[in-house]
């Protein structure tokens, strides 16, 4: 039996495929951007067939990369953006409209209604959640509530609901398997993660159909296979999780109190809390971390909704880069941000804030800034973001001696010796960087028989680089309480 392993990394800017051998390393990597749609302010969408079609084009080339036949594939594992919420048509597969993006705000009134109502406490304990847009509840909710003929279609059974990892489970085992994962069912808002089952009390306050959802199984498990047309033969698909619990896994971070944090489009800090799951005193979520073999593993999680996408902004809207790998370079040009701050609160802030309302800024600008400045301010705001989240942590009894990194982003040395400095801890940069499809791969090859424990899992992590603290008690704190001043600005009730 063959040992290597495909994992499908789609995320909110790209689909990605890459091909690991046994030992971890990769051999074989496609890619695809796609499209994003903003219809309207705080609107973010997916076309569902761009991502279907890029993310099977990303899959043939990893393979075809490798060097590979599709049938040396031993098992696939699937990662996703998490909250992105699909509905599709159940006899033809056909998307009803595009997907709602995990980033999009529209939902923030009907949040703040039920807040009002004074049902979050009640959705809190049973989800481990907020009343917020983020969450694919309220989403889904929209779509229902959009056309009364969906929700007709809906009522009548017609219609799947998924977040993306069901949709493409969907779409590649040829609509035979309606499924999801525990980790990726606690980021609904109507998945009890206590009970473990779909919740409903929560169906019934967001007027969801039962008949929508999917199956809720382990994240390493039997999703069934690919139909053979696809690949040329058919793949067994054994585990899907959700792309910040796959970057946790790839990180190793198997036992209670490590913590990663993983820098994309967004930026997400995970901090395993074993089979414990604790209730944050500083609006930090409770998720599933995984669920395996029945066990669940829970999870303290703070989400940054804009880290990577505020460097994109910078290249795509302003057009004031020309690739991202420009921004080390601008950063290092200058000696500080000589005063910028940049708050990239474009779709609202997320933890520790959950500020739906607040919007982005530059602060500080005089007419002796450059570009490099606004560069290097845009870097130091998603360290400044990480220091809320570790703070939180910290504040919710978290002894954090080290923090994992990971993500595109932290090829960007200057970035992560700046984080170190601004978080106050040791970084950890792994040797492979792309935990996300690591972690689901890991998972595949735990279910395929081909590891034989996460404790061997975990024996091939390796540190590639260190970076310690450098900077002084003092300047850090002169730093980041400007940072805190910049936050306020831009938040919704600063008028």
């Amino acid at each position: 039996m063959s040992d290597y392993l495909l994992a499908i990394d789609q995320g909110t800017t790209s689909s990605r495929a890459i091909v690991f051998t046994a030992e971890g390393s990769i051999c074989g990597i496609g890619q695809q951007e796609f499209k994003q749609h903003f219809p309207a302010d705080g609107w973010v969408e997916h076309d569902l067939d761009d991502i279907w079609s890029s993310t099977l084009t990303v899959c043939r080339q990893a393979i075809a990369n490798a060097g590979i036949e599709a049938s040396a594939i031993r098992s696939i594992g699937i990662t996703n953006q998490r909250e992105t919420t699909a509905l599709w048509d159940r006899s033809t597969g056909k998307p009803i409209g595009r997907a709602i993006v995990w980033q999009d705000r529209r939902t923030a009134g009907q949040c703040e209604k039920l807040r009002r109502e004074g049902v979050e406490p009640m959705v809190s304990r049973r989800t481990g959640l907020l009343l917020d847009p983020y969450f694919s509840g309220t989403k889904l909710a929209w779509m229902l509530d959009s056309d009364p003929a969906i929700r007709q279609r809906a009522e009548n059974g017609e219609l799947a609901f998924g977040t993306i990892d069901t949709f493409l489970l969907w779409h590649l085992t040829g609509g035979r398997v309606h499924a999801t994962d525990a980790s990726n069912a606690s980021r609904t808002l109507l998945f009890n993660i206590h009970r473990q089952c779909w919740d409903d009390e929560l169906l019934n306050l967001f007027n969801i159909p039962t008949s929508l959802l999917p199956e809720v199984k382990n994240s390493a498990d039997d999703f069934g296979y690919t139909q053979k047309e696809l690949f040329g033969v058919e793949l067994p698909i054994g585990a899907m999780i959700g792309d910040q619990q796959a970057a946790t896994v790839g990180q190793a971070c198997f036992e209670p109190g490590m913590v990663k944090s993983t820098y994309g489009t967004g930026c997400f800090v995970m901090l395993n809390t074993g089979d414990q799951a604790i209730e944050s005193s500083n609006r930090l979520l409770t998720t599933v971390a995984w669920r395996l073999n029945g066990k669940v593993t829970y999870a303290l999680e703070g989400s940054i909704f804009v880290a990577g996408a505020a460097v994109q902004w910078l290249r795509d809207g302003l057009h004031l880069i020309g690739s991202a790998s420009e921004m080390q370079e601008l950063a290092e040009s200058v000696p500080s941000s000589n005063g910028v701050y940049m708050v990239p609160a474009f779709t609202g802030l997320g933890a520790p804030y959950w500020d739906p309302d607040a919007r982005g800024a530059i602060l500080g600008l005089t007419r002796d800034t450059q570009i490099a400045h606004i560069a290097r301010a845009t870097l130091e705001a998603v360290c400044y973001q990480s220091r809320d989240l570790l703070d939180a942590m910290r504040s919710d009894g978290a002894d954090l001696a080290a923090l994992r990194v990971d993500g595109g982003m932290v090829v960007n040395d200057w970035l992560v010796q700046r984080l170190a400095d601004t978080v106050g801890c040791e970084c950890q940069r792994p040797a492979v960087v792309e935990t996300t499809a690591l972690g689901a791969a890991s998972l595949a090859g735990l279910q395929s028989g081909l590891y034989a424990s996460l404790d061997e899992v975990a024996a091939r992590w390796k540190a590639e680089s260190t970076f310690k603290p450098s900077m002084s008690e003092a300047d850090r704190e002169r730093r980041y309480h400007g940072w805190t001043k910049a936050v306020a600005r831009v938040r919704s009730g600063a008028g």
